[in-house]
């Protein structure tokens, strides 16, 4: 098979099954997101490639995806492909690319095209890669199987997460490899779907706003996002803030230290 999917065993609340970790070719093959520095994930992407490891791809710097790319490129020579980390929290410094990729810019074998698409939004770095013989694309981060991912500020962007939804969907892709969950058959009514929670979850953020002016962040999470177990809280509040910057920026609402109320 031209692509295969490994699922690295790092099973967590955040990770759901865990980190997809995909191979590209047969006989020279591209690794995209090794996945945390696990040795014996290292051991099954090698056994699993069957032929040459020759580059490795990140998605994004972020901790459950690309610290392998070390121990892989230790074991394998192989050339290292991506966009550095940005500075702030949970993000892999240790990756290092090689050649750092651009919207556009791609890896081309006798075997396969990958493209690079810059998606930022959830992670600044973030790149999606369009398998272009097939209209395959590996989503990283950008969309998982099964549940919404994180938009975490300063990093994260809310406006630039959702400009990058519709760029993916302008490219019409066939079917989605995501970086958790199974595989995405139906990508378009998916990405609809996102942007469509997305824009409504920011429409219940404004009326809380408008409904209780002067309440900062983390008060707000109680309102917005009350049907959600309070364990999930703290990352939820990330997202919030995302919505809240975003809605600041369109001049929705102001703010006063943490506290927000309408503009």
């Amino acid at each position: 098979m031209l692509v295969r999917q490994l699922v690295a065993p790092n099973p967590s609340l955040m990770t759901g099954p865990g980190t997809n970790t995909w191979l590209i070719g047969r006989d020279r093959v591209a690794v995209v997101d090794p996945g945390p520095a696990m040795a014996r994930h290292i051991d099954a992407i090698i056994e699993a490639a069957g032929a040459p490891i020759r580059w490795i791809l990140a998605t994004h710097t972020h901790p459950d995806h690309s610290p392998g790319t070390a121990l892989l490129r230790e074991r394998t020579g192989a050339e290292v492909l991506g966009m550095s980390a940005p500075g702030g929290e949970h993000q892999d410094t240790s990756f290092v690319p090689d050649r750092v990729m651009a919207d556009g810019d791609t890896l081309a074998t006798a075997e396969f095209s990958l493209a690079a698409v810059h998606t930022p939004g959830h992670a600044s770095n973030h790149l999606c890669f369009l398998l272009e013989g097939s209209r395959e694309i590996l989503t990283g981060d950008h969309v998982i199987d099964g549940s919404t991912v994180v938009i975490n500020p300063p990093d994260g962007d809310m406006q630039a997460y959702i400009e990058s939804l519709r760029k993916l969907r302008e490219l019409r892709p066939v079917a989605l490899l995501p970086g958790h969950g199974s595989r995405i058959e139906d990508p378009l009514r998916v990405i609809d779907g996102i942007i469509e929670h997305r824009l409504q979850r920011e429409a219940g953020v404004f009326a809380a706003v408008c409904a209780h002016p002067g309440l900062g962040s983390h008060a707000l999470v109680a309102i917005v996002y009350a049907h959600v177990p309070e364990r999930l809280h703290h990352w939820a509040q990330r997202s919030l803030l995302a919505h809240l910057l975003k809605l600041e920026a369109e001049e929705r609402v102001r703010r006063d230290g943490e506290d927000w109320f309408p503009a």
